[in-house]
C-alpha cells in the first residue's frame, strides 16, 4: 500500500465514559500520513464512539489527540469554554467526518454543496472554491451530476458528494462512520470503490467498516476491538486470514469461511 512518513493522527489514553458505561477503555492509536486503516469489531465494541471522540464530536472523558501537531487534551469541566470549542473547530478542520446518512444540504446542488465550507469556513474565493468542486466531483465520478440536487441523486451518488465536500476541505484525515450501512446493496460498490481509490492513492483514512473484502483490498492495517479496547491490529492478511486472538477469530467467522 501507500503508508508511510510522520504520524499524522496519535490517540494516547482515550477513555470513553457514558454514565457509568465505560465504553473507550484506554485507547492509544498513531496512524501515518497516507495509511488506511480499517476498525473491525461487533456493535458495541466503541468503533464509533472513538471516531466521534478523534474529532471531538464526542468529548473522551480522558486522554488526548493529537493531528498534526495540533494536540488537544479530554477536559470535559472546560468542554463549553470558548478556548476548547475554538481548539476543537481547529481540530475538525483537520479530520473529515463521513457519515452513515449524507447529511448533504437540500437546497443546494452537488456542486454548491462541495463549495459551501471552503467558501464560509475557509475564506477561499468563489472561483478558487468552484475549481476544487469541480476537481473532486471529477474524483468521485460525479462531475456531470454537480448541477443536480440530493433528492435527484441515489443514496450512492449522495455519499460519493459527501466524500468529496470533505475532500473539498483538505483535511488531513478522513474519518469514515460505516459509510455505506445506509444504502442499498446494489449502491454500495459504487462507494467503496471511490474509498479504495482514495486509500491506494495515498488519502489518510480511518474507516469503521463491516465490508471485510473491502477492508482487505483497501487497508493498510486492520484494528479488531472488542469491549472498548483495540484487541488485536496488523496487515489485512494477518488479522484476516491469521488472527492470533481467539476473540478475533469468533468475530471473522461470522464474515469470512474460515
Amino acid at each position: 500500500m501507500t503508508a508511510g512518513g510522520e504520524v499524522i493522527v496519535r490517540v494516547e489514553a482515550i477513555e470513553k465514559y457514558f454514565g457509568d458505561h465505560h465504553v473507550l477503555r484506554g485507547i492509544d492509536l498513531e496512524v501515518r500520513q497516507r495509511e488506511a486503516v480499517m476498525v473491525v469489531g461487533r456493535s458495541g465494541s466503541g468503533k464509533t464512539t472513538l471516531l466521534r471522540c478523534i474529532n471531538f464530536l464526542e468529548e473522551p472523558t480522558a486522554g488526548s489527540v493529537e493531528i498534526d501537531g495540533l494536540r488537544l487534551e479530554a477536559d470535559p469541566l472546560q468542554a463549553r469554554s470558548r478556548r476548547h470549542q475554538e481548539q476543537i473547530r481547529q481540530m475538525r478542520l483537520r479530520a473529515g467526518m463521513l457519515f452513515q446518512e449524507f447529511n448533504l444540504f437540500p437546497h443546494m446542488t452537488a456542486l454548491g454543496n462541495c463549495m459551501e465550507a471552503p467558501m464560509r469556513v475557509l475564506g477561499q474565493a468563489r472561483a478558487s472554491a468552484l475549481d476544487r468542486a469541480d476537481y473532486f466531483l471529477e474524483v468521485v465520478g460525479l462531475v456531470d451530476k454537480r448541477d443536480q440536487y440530493p433528492s435527484r441523486l441515489s443514496g450512492g451518488q449522495k455519499q460519493r458528494v459527501a466524500i468529496a465536500r470533505a475532500l473539498c476541505m483538505e483535511p488531513k484525515v478522513l474519518l469514515f462512520d460505516e459509510p455505506t450501512s445506509a444504502l442499498d446493496p446494489e449502491l454500495i460498490g459504487e462507494v467503496l470503490q471511490v474509498m479504495e481509490d482514495l486509500a491506494h492513492g495515498g488519502t489518510t483514512m480511518i474507516v469503521v467498516t463491516h465490508e471485510m473484502h473491502f477492508a482487505r483490498e483497501a487497508a493498510d492495517r486492520v484494528i479488531f476491538m472488542e469491549d472498548g479496547m483495540i484487541i488485536e491490529q496488523g496487515p489485512p492478511e494477518q488479522i484476516l486470514d491469521a488472527p492470533r486472538e481467539e476473540s478475533t477469530r469468533r468475530f471473522l467467522r461470522r464474515f469470512l469461511d474460515t
